[in-house]
């Protein structure tokens, strides 16, 4: 976006002023792009409300496009009832100096942006971490640690509120004692899937809910990639830890190719169909990732040093010194892919009930995590 022409419109927001963005964000038919450019025809929303039809016409809107802005409801009543409903619900607006500057960046960014939470938060350095709502156990605690180490290391944790892979980024994050930031694919007053409205209150009291969509917006497919420009237009990087060739976590990282932020996704088993787009991702460009020094390497120079604060011996190490010689031949034994009990008696020459007793300790620890059918995987 043209930063001059953002400039044009920087004026103190009131009452009225605020009305006006909301009626201009609720014309239909109006992206942002259309409406970015009518504001800088025009100079402000207030100004776009009181052009001349003659005007209007000659900026390329259409005769039913100036209508709309004639019979515009500058009302808002749903809008400001949804604002005065609680103190932490905002609404930051492009012109408002909360707004934060990476977003600002975009070709099309959201006119103004629904907060429940501290606004503050969306200009802190973030990392998106994203992936699959199918993610296997093994992705889901990779998720919750490397989201945990980042938070601890002092970045906020962007995600998307969905099932799987973002759950787990979000809930790393409020364990580490870190802020989260949730960017819905509808209005600021539904949660969806509705089983997360418990990890949403915790997220509002530990962070920020952001939505550009208007209150009472319901679940929509065509939604969700524009929710995703604005994870990745929020960081300064984003994090793939499983996705399929076909997902929104790529839709996600693209957006975040095109607007020059760096990439990073973990590789998994060739076997397992939630990691070939993380594969695809890497051959495209993406940094691979094994551990959250990767990261913070190729982060750190942006902003002051950030040094992970888990500083807890490795899970392998853990391991070495107290589980002792069967635990430690039961872990080589497993690796990424699904071995059975049976695989493992084999290989070992321990008992079956030997066994399965280690097996459910390691994954008592969260070293290892059971599958359908018997059969287990590392976790770490």
């Amino acid at each position: 976006m043209d930063r001059a022409a953002v400039n044009t419109f920087q004026t103190k927001q009131d009452d009225s002023s605020l009305r006006d963005w909301l009626a201009l964000n609720r014309l239909k038919g109006f992206g942002p792009k259309k409406i970015l450019t009518l504001l800088q025809a025009f100079g402000s929303p207030q100004q776009v409300f009181n052009a001349s039809s003659a005007n209007l016409k000659s900026s390329g809107l259409s005769s039913s496009a100036i209508e709309q802005i004639r019979t515009a409801d500058r009302a808002c009543k749903e809008d400001l009832d949804w604002l005065n409903a609680h103190p932490r619900h905002h609404i930051v607006t492009l012109e408002d100096k909360r707004y934060p500057t990476l977003l600002k960046e975009l070709t099309d960014p959201p006119l103004l942006l629904y907060v429940n939470g501290d606004p503050d938060l969306l200009s802190l350095p973030q990392i998106a971490i994203v992936g699959s709502r199918l993610a296997t156990p093994g992705g889901l605690v990779i998720a919750r640690e490397f989201s945990r180490s980042l938070a601890s290391a002092g970045l906020v944790i962007t995600s998307g509120l969905a099932l799987g892979v973002d759950a787990a980024a979000h809930s790393g994050a409020l364990e580490a004692g870190g802020k989260t930031i949730a960017v819905l694919g509808t209005g600021p007053d539904r949660i969806y899937p509705a089983k997360h409205l418990s990890l949403a209150e915790q997220i509002v009291e530990n962070g920020a809910i952001v939505s550009e969509f208007i209150p009472g917006t319901r679940p929509r497919k065509e939604n969700f990639p524009r929710r995703n420009r604005v994870i990745s237009g929020l960081a300064v990087g984003v994090l793939v830890v499983e996705a399929a060739k076909r997902s929104g976590s790529l839709i996600t990282a693209r957006f975040a190719m095109e607007q020059g932020k760096e990439v990073f996704a973990i590789p998994g088993s060739i076997k397992n169909p939630q990691t070939k787009g993380c594969h695809t991702l890497i051959r495209e460009g993406a940094r691979l990732v094994e551990s959250v020094e990767d990261i913070v390497e190729e982060l750190g120079p942006m902003f002051a040093v950030l040094v992970p604060a888990e500083n807890d011996r490795s899970s392998e190490e853990k391991l070495n010194h107290e589980s002792g010689t069967q635990h430690r031949l039961v872990m080589d034994i497993l690796g990424y892919d699904p071995v059975s009990v049976d695989q493992i008696v084999e290989r070992t020459g321990l008992t079956a009930s030997d066994v399965s007793s280690i097996l459910l300790e390691l994954e008592l620890e969260g070293d290892v995590c059971s599958q359908a059918g018997g059969m287990y995987v590392r976790t770490r």
